[in-house]
């Protein structure tokens, strides 16, 4: 099952409701060590104040919220409940391509075969002996947008090891090309009227598997695995989108030519018509890294003060700034959570003073260092394919 829109969806929790349900989440947060947790977050509350109340978005559905965690179906977040830094586990988004397998941890072994010199099998405990690496990292689909008002993502404490490591010590040949990445998760394609069973599979150029970043993944928020999140070991890439972080990682391959696997060559593709030289063409796309993006989420009221907040996404380029326009007005310069790093999410948040009653429109935009401004939806390309929905995200409230 590819990722795709879900219009089933139940009634919306009140207020209170986020009240009564926020406080478990600081068990698993607080499990989640390291100095990281040190900083103060915007969205370090559990409950809403005494005076505050959550503003309700008219451009959504009044029964909108997240299903449940259900084997084999798509789980995402309602992004107005998000309040920590970290997303706990059983809320992280789930998107699923075939089964979700369960693998065995005491036989776990790990290939790393191919155009290496010494081609490797590792242990699970083995892999756990070597350097610990941990990082925060936040994704999300490559389908994620305003039909499930951006809620496949999350972000979270991985650790891991370093997969730059293994390759080094495998010794990569002179002539590798690609290193594919090969899932426990199976199921039959239908190729040319031929059915066969695959793998889930996808691949990376040997620049980017040699990123100091990626890792391979065996804890999540201070817990092992989860089964729905690849246990017990997943490929971690940050700064691209979720498809990319293989689960249930079976099988690490370095090949000498392009992997064309479906989830490289037909599906996670994205159509688009741009200018190639002069000329205008569509081209076909492997859905990589993560555009730069950013969404508001969430409003609250508190007197006459209202507090706008977001989330940015990029590929791990600095960012220059957020901003929040209301209304059309000039844009605002927003503050980002401290805990921010490269490859997290980037919470932000606004104060707004003096809304007049009636619906006001807000929406924000990211800046990077080199100067790349979030599009809007006129300057997106032409591209009929659902895939990288990075455009600018306008939200209508009602202030009373």
């Amino acid at each position: 099952m590819s990722e795709h829109d879900n219009n089933n969806m139940p009634s919306i929790p009140s207020a209170a409701g986020l009240a009564t349900a926020l406080p478990r989440r600081d068990i698993l947060r607080a499990s989640v060590a390291g100095a990281a947790l040190s900083a103060l977050p915007l969205w370090s509350r559990f409950a809403l104040g005494a005076e505050e109340e959550l503003v309700p978005f008219t451009d959504m559905p009044p029964n909108f919220t997240a299903p449940p965690v259900t084997p084999g179906a798509i789980h995402f977040l309602d992004t107005r409940a998000i309040d920590g830094f970290y997303t706990p586990n059983e809320e992280f988004y789930i998107v699923q391509h075939y089964n979700q397998p369960e693998v065995d941890a005491a036989g776990y072994t790990l290939k790393l075969t191919g155009l290496v010199d010494n081609p490797l099998e590792f242990t699970l405990d083995q892999l756990k002996a070597r350097p610990r690496v941990e990082i925060d990292v936040g994704f999300e689909c490559g389908g994620n947008g305003g039909g499930m008002f951006q809620g496949l993502i999350g972000n979270a404490r991985w650790v891991g090891c370093s997969l730059r490591d293994l390759l080094r010590e495998a010794g990569l040949r002179q002539d590798a090309l690609e290193v594919v990445f090969y899932g426990h998760d199976k199921g039959t394609e239908n190729i040319r009227n031929l059915s066969v069973e695959q793998s889930f599979g996808r691949s990376l150029h040997i620049d980017d598997a040699l990123n100091a970043n990626a890792i391979l993944a065996w804890e999540m928020n201070g817990e092992p695995l989860p089964h729905y999140h690849g246990a017990p070991l997943r490929l971690i890439v940050p700064g691209w989108y979720g498809v990319a972080n293989v689960k249930w990682l079976a099988q690490i391959h370095v090949q000498d030519r392009r992997f064309m696997g479906r989830f490289m060559a037909r599906d996670y593709v994205t159509l688009s018509k741009i200018d190639i030289g002069g000329e205008e063409r569509w081209e076909e796309r492997s859905v990589t890294k993560i555009r730069l993006k950013s969404a508001i989420v969430r409003v609250t009221k508190s007197g006459d003060a209202h507090t706008i907040m977001g989330f940015a996404l990029n590929d791990g380029t600095p960012l220059r700034a957020i901003e929040v326009s209301i209304d059309g007005g000039p844009w605002q310069a927003a503050t980002i959570d401290p805990q921010a790093s490269a490859y997290s999410w980037k919470p932000f948040s606004l104060v707004w003073r003096g809304a007049t009653p009636g619906e006001h429109t807000l929406v924000s935009r990211a800046i990077d260092v080199s100067g790349q401004v979030q599009a809007t939806p006129e300057e997106m390309p032409e591209k009929p394919t659902r895939w990288e929905n990075y455009a600018q995200f306008p939200r209508q409230v009602m202030s009373s």
